[in-house]
């Protein structure tokens, strides 16, 4: 398992609106779980975007701290066509010139776990990974 730091409020928005494009300077040949780390880093600038604004940004909602791993996800494919011919159909939420990394099965932690990261695609401590994983099994039963 592999985390990606994103910042905030980028990282509420792969959560509560279903952004599943994660918008990178390049591609990667990893494709599998991810955890989804909200950095200490926040986009002040996009914080008033539309498409922030639509996805209920709220700096009060627990999806919305900072420092600690808020989801999971998987990376299911990388689209480079942006950057090699200038456009893609990758959606709204993905940044012209850029490698869109899509993710698919976001899913919120039940609670975010504070943890020290890195910038862009890192390994996770097996702690942390063994704290995510146990959460969602303890949160899977209660539901299931």
């Amino acid at each position: 398992m592999r985390a990606i730091s994103v910042q905030q409020p980028w990282a509420f928005a792969m959560v509560r609106a279903g952004n599943g494009v994660f918008n990178q300077g390049s591609p990667t040949a990893y494709r599998g779980p991810v955890l989804v780390y909200a950095s200490l880093r926040v986009d002040l600038g996009a914080c008033d975007s539309p498409l922030i604004l639509a996805a209920g940004w709220d700096p009060a909602d627990p999806l919305a701290t900072v420092g600690a791993v808020v989801a999971v996800a998987a990376i299911e494919d990388v689209c480079s066509d942006a950057v090699l011919d200038g456009a893609c159909d990758c959606g709204p939420w993905a940044e012209p010139e850029a490698h869109h990394w899509r993710l698919a099965d976001v899913t919120p932690l039940p609670r975010p776990v504070v943890a020290l990261g890195k910038v862009g695609l890192w390994e996770p401590s097996a702690t942390l990974v063994g704290e995510v994983r146990a959460m969602l099994a303890s949160a899977a039963s209660r539901t299931g």
